[in-house]
């Protein structure tokens, strides 16, 4: 036992207090992450996205730093905060000092200035007035965030016309009849707790925010559409740096890109497979189509969907704890329909006290009213048990060992989004997905994140495609030949996801290339305990590994190390 723990508990070290301070003092800069943790006080406000408030993130972060060398590690818990600080918070700074103002068509400011309207609670009169008071701060959020593009425009960091393109769409849209705004309006009115004073409140906030969305349109339509580039690719030095936020790993890119390639080939013929066993000699295409017909596969309604989700989610927690440890109160998860209308599953987490529980959300487009649960199973997994749900909820849970920092404010995606495939994984090696169209379903979810490792990579950095896609350099089109073939999914939601790459490199292969990883540091533990003659416990290796929290992939494999 270290010196820093008395009777098994854990204290408090002079590094998780560093880490505490640095987690409050990124809360202070940042209040909409601090209403999505559930944290009271700050609901009406917003971060300041001008570049003074992205050069007050790299002061505090610089601090960090400073700090954190004054200090020595007292046990295990400190250096594995101090490896995460480091590598997390110095490589925050490598990239703010590119000048680069992210914008794309999902996870830039344009969308997430909107998207934290989408977590905050609509039960009482209070919470509406918390709502309209932060409209009423969004155009100036918006207002700082162009100050900020306007800069990296001048430092001749502009995102591809392709992006602005989308984004323009996007903002004209949220007070169109049908949009958003609009729609906060109707949900105000129809919640009946919203006094007539505070509803005029609501809807003088809700057009001016509409009006500052319009004028963000305008600016990226009139100042920078004709000057930005039509070349999607970031080029192989900043891709690096991108690919090394998403995942906290440095991998080679080259042989990332030759494994994608082998990878898809393999989860190809393992759905040539699956085929066969739906229906003899059917193709890939036409056992989908046999799923597709199957009266008992399909859902009307969204209704049904939340009812269809809910009840995979609560089997799967049930049986789960043959596998991992599932405490109260971790054991609940709030399937939900999505107030927005953008397409995809999300899962957003608990908070600090579990009084919101951890929630999976299906935002449903416009006009679908059907739905599939072969395509769609493994998906719950992913977002619910034992994907993402267990992995933030154990973290959440693990008070007595973790910082504030490491419980709330760590993310990778690669630590993240590999775990949650890996799970999609774990319940085909657990016998959940015997079922032949349930696990072509899995292998389809596994065969579009292959995709995206090839097609991300190889556009990014400029490599060859591979001769059945036509050789040569990746170009636009190409790529988007190579998704359609490859993503099962309507022509739109393709189009999305291939913008999407485009526009947020090295993100989407953090799925994939996480669940490698993963799985590697896995083959490496169980490889250590045969070799000391001993019974590889799985359990225990994800409650370990899941109570470490989240981290970079290269700090993952030291601390279990």
């Amino acid at each position: 036992m270290s010196d820093s723990t008395t009777a098994g508990t854990r204290q408090s070290s002079p590094i998780d207090a560093l880490a505490d301070r640095y987690f409050a003092d990124t809360l202070a800069l940042h209040p909409e992450e601090a209403t999505a943790l559930g944290h009271p006080g700050r609901e009406t406000e917003y971060s300041d996205y001008s570049p003074a408030g992205t050069a007050e993130d790299d002061q505090l972060n610089q601090r960090l730093l400073a700090d954190l060398e004054k200090l020595e590690p007292a046990d295990e818990a400190d250096r594995v905060t101090a490896a995460a600080l480091r590598e997390r918070i110095g490589l925050a700074r490598r990239i703010h000092a590119t000048g680069r103002t992210e914008l794309n068509n999902l996870a830039s400011p344009a969308q997430e200035i909107r998207g934290i309207l989408d977590l905050m609670p609509t039960a009482t009169e209070q919470d509406w007035a918390h709502i309209a008071g932060r409209l009423a701060n969004l155009p100036d959020a918006l207002a700082g965030y162009t100050a900020s593009l306007r800069a990296s425009r001048d430092a001749g960091q502009i995102a591809a016309r392709r992006q602005l393109d989308v984004v323009i769409e996007q903002s004209q849209a949220h007070s169109e009849p049908d949009g958003f705004f609009p729609g906060l309006i109707e949900r105000a009115e129809a919640a009946g707790v919203v006094p007539s004073t505070l509803m005029a409140q609501l809807e003088a906030a809700a057009r001016g925010a509409g009006e500052a969305y319009r004028t963000l349109a305008s600016f990226l339509r009139e100042d920078l559409r004709d000057i930005a580039p039509e070349q999607d690719a970031v080029g192989r030095d900043l891709y690096s740096l991108y690919s090394q936020e998403f995942l906290g790993a440095t991998v080679d890119l080259e042989e990332t890109y030759a494994w994608g390639q082998e990878e898809l080939a393999r989860i190809i013929a393992a759905q040539r497979e699956d085929a066969e066993r739906i229906r003899r000699g059917a193709s890939i295409e036409q056992a989908r189509e046999v799923l597709n017909n199957d009266p008992a596969r399909r859902l009307h309604g969204t209704e049904a969907l939340r009812e269809w989700m809910q009840s995979v989610t609560d089997e799967a927690l049930e049986s789960m704890t043959r596998y991992f440890e599932i405490p109260a109160p971790m054991d609940r998860v709030q399937c939900m329909i999505a107030p927005t209308q953008e397409g995809g599953v999300y899962y957003t987490g608990p908070s600090e006290d579990f009084s919101r529980p951890g929630r999976m959300w299906w935002s449903v487009p416009p006009g679908e009213d059907s739905f599939t649960t072969w395509e769609q199973k493994t998906t719950v997994y992913h977002e619910g048990v034992p994907g993402h749900h267990l992995q933030i909820g154990t973290a959440m849970l693990a008070q007595d060992e973790l910082n504030s920092w490491r419980r709330n404010g760590l993310w990778t995606s690669g630590h993240g989004e590999g775990w949650a495939l890996y799970a999609e994984q774990l319940m085909e090696e657990f016998g959940y997905l015997t079922d032949p169209g349930d696990h072509l379903g899995m292998l389809d979810a596994q065969r579009m994140r292959a995709a995206r490792v090839v097609f991300d990579i190889g556009v990014h950095c400029g490599f060859e495609a591979p001769a059945s896609e036509g050789g040569g350099v990746w170009t636009p089109e190409q790529g988007f030949a190579f998704l359609n073939k490859h993503l099962n999914d309507t022509p739109g939601q393709v189009r999305f996801e291939f913008i999407r790459y485009l526009g947020w490199p090295g993100q989407a292969p953090s799925y994939k290339v996480g669940q490698r990883i993963w799985e590697q540091i896995r083959a490496e533990h169980a490889s250590r305990a045969a070799a000391a003659g001993e019974d590889f416990d799985l359990k225990a290796f994800h409650t370990r590994a899941l109570r470490l929290g989240s981290m970079g992939l290269d700090t993952l494999r030291s601390a279990l190390a």
